[in-house]
């Protein structure tokens, strides 16, 4: 088969179209005929050289896929060869075939087309697992999300609204914070022309936000916690601007506020797998009922990957970058 392999670290050209071995389902996985990858943050730093794959996952970038189900692994119940189906992946995405464990595999959900999909597990299951399943957002909180006009922005604006919160958002632009009201957004934010926390206050009434989720970490931290309303939760997902901060314990502990930091990709399989059932049962039914929709900005045939990562590093795009194997 063919694949996107990385020889050396190094910008978009380091990724190269490659003639590779086909994989073959181990026991518990299924192989998946790949009909669409997705690009992510961690996909640039991994060709940067910057984020390796955990051990035993695909050496390929790749972090979500979609397609059909070509073959079925030992130990497999529940799928049948010729499914449509997407996957959240540890790897190997940007590549014609995957084996996928077969607990991180989700239906393609109807009224979604096979390719589309490919825009969704990474950016639901990270949304969902963060902002819901350990921030535990309620109806009629309030949502700050940093980048909402990001593949991950742009999913948790939806989902936010879908379960009655109030949600704001920072991005670059006017044109940008214009697509973030259109899916839902309440209180728009240009992080470039505004101090986030001041008009996060001034929009709340002074309270802030009950959730902020942030891809900006160490950079971010100090103004985060500001930014946050009593019993407030600070999801860091992200270290865009940093690894290391000095924190106001005294500020955290006056607020009974808490910080978590969680990455996706490394987390055991039984994890993923919770995560991915979680999805399906909760948020599943919201995208069937057209509540919630991937947001693509672009498709790039797959052999095309050194464009996608230029247009992401750009930051011109909103919400996903797919590859199609087509």
């Amino acid at each position: 088969m063919h694949a996107i392999t990385i020889e050396q670290p190094g910008g978009p050209e380091a990724l190269v179209w490659s003639d590779v071995p086909d994989p073959v389902a181990g026991e518990g996985e299924v192989l998946v005929e790949v009909a669409a990858s997705a690009v992510n943050r961690a996909d640039i730093l991994q060709r940067q050289g910057f984020y390796d794959p955990p051990p035993g996952a695909s050496r390929y970038p790749g972090l979500e896929c979609s397609g059909r189900i070509a073959a079925i692994g030992p130990g497999v119940s529940g799928w049948a060869v010729g499914d449509e189906v997407c996957a959240l992946l540890a790897g190997g995405g940007y590549a014609e075939r995957v084996t996928v464990p077969a607990g991180q595999l989700l239906p393609v959900p109807a009224g979604v087309d096979l390719a589309t999909a490919a825009a969704l597990p990474e950016v639901v299951c990270t949304v969902w697992s963060n902002v819901f399943m350990v921030a535990h957002l309620h109806p009629g909180e309030t949502l700050l999300v940093h980048g909402g006009s990001s593949g991950i922005g742009t999913m948790a604006i939806q989902l936010a609204k879908a379960v009655g919160a109030r949600v704001a958002v920072t991005a670059g632009s006017q044109e940008k914070l214009a697509r973030c009201k259109e899916l839902g957004a309440d209180i728009l934010i240009d992080y470039r022309e505004q101090d986030f926390v001041a008009e996060l206050k001034a929009a709340t009434g002074g309270a802030g936000a009950d959730v902020i989720l942030d891809i900006m970490g160490a950079k971010y931290l100090a103004r985060n916690l500001d930014a946050l309303a009593v019993n407030g939760r600070l999801a860091v997902i992200g270290l865009q601007g940093g690894v290391k901060a000095e924190l106001n314990l005294g500020a955290l502990l006056a607020k009974r506020a808490a910080i978590t930091a969680t990455s996706l990709r490394a987390r055991p399989l039984e994890e993923k797998a919770a995560i991915v059932a979680s999805v399906r049962e909760h948020v599943w039914p919201l995208v069937e009922a057209g509540l919630i929709r991937p947001v693509v900005h672009a498709a790039f045939p797959l052999r095309g990957a050194a464009e996608a990562h230029r247009v992401m590093e750009s930051g011109t795009h909103v919400g996903k970058l797919l590859l199609t194997s087509s």
